[in-house]
């Protein structure tokens, strides 16, 4: 797997946005959508934790308005054997050309939305059990980022992804 080589720095070209998928319930299968409402301390519209029903809702200590996925990621999965596609990580937004760990703690626009980078989505047993494949190991420390959304409006396949900070 070839790790980081080709993603852009956050100091780089903007990365963009090369899907989006929502689930209404805990366990359904990923809604691709070409563009969604993103509003601050809820989440994506219509998406399981927004609407407080997806499988972790009950634990407050993890932000949950929003979850990233590198798209080179799940390129490198399929080298290794392992063939998701964008929906089945159960991220939210799958991203290229950006180095999701790198916005841990800092601040970035997709499309019309701010948000804040909060810490690493790592992979959990859960995820392993719906997508019936071993991706615990080759996701760790690659499995995405959490983000808060600080500022309303919509998201849409295809935009830009730009940090504000540094």
């Amino acid at each position: 797997m070839r790790g980081d080589a080709g993603r852009q720095t956050p100091q780089g070209a903007p990365g963009r946005v090369e899907a989006i998928h929502i689930a209404p319930v805990s366990g359904a299968r990923m809604v691709p959508l070409h563009r969604v409402r993103a509003t601050p301390g809820i989440g994506l519209q219509g998406d399981r934790y927004a609407l407080r029903v997806g499988y972790y809702s009950q634990d407050r200590r993890v932000s949950r308005d929003l979850t990233l996925i590198e798209a080179e990621v799940i390129d490198d999965l399929r080298t290794g054997g392992i063939d998701l596609s964008p929906g089945e990580t159960r991220r939210n937004v799958t991203t290229r050309g950006v180095a999701l760990n790198d916005l841990v703690g800092r601040r970035f626009r997709i499309g019309q939305i701010e948000c804040l980078g909060t810490r690493l989505c790592e992979p959990c047993a859960y995820l392993q059990g719906l997508v019936g494949m071993p991706v615990l190991a080759p996701l760790v420390h690659r499995g995405g980022l959490r983000a808060d959304i600080l500022v309303d409006g919509e998201i849409a396949v295809g935009d830009s992804i730009d940090v504000l900070d540094g």
